[in-house]
């Protein structure tokens, strides 16, 4: 079965949260760049439409509640 274009969002977007962070961590980032702008880069064109401030904000909290239980 296929994934849905909403569920490859929350895929690509979850691996830019992982990816920003260590790249955070590490002072790797360039200057002025913000978690929104840095996922914006990593999402292919075909999957832009679903990708929102919005749910980017909603995986993240999932993401850093999940890794902070």
């Amino acid at each position: 079965m296929a994934l849905s274009d909403k569920e490859k969002a929350v895929a690509i977007i979850s691996n830019g949260i992982a990816v920003f962070s260590l790249f955070q961590e590490r002072g790797e980032l360039p200057e002025n760049i913000t978690m929104y702008d840095f996922i914006s880069k990593a999402v292919p064109e075909n999957i832009k439409s679903e990708v929102t401030a919005e749910l980017i904000d909603e995986i993240f909290v999932y993401v850093s509640s999940a890794h902070s239980s």
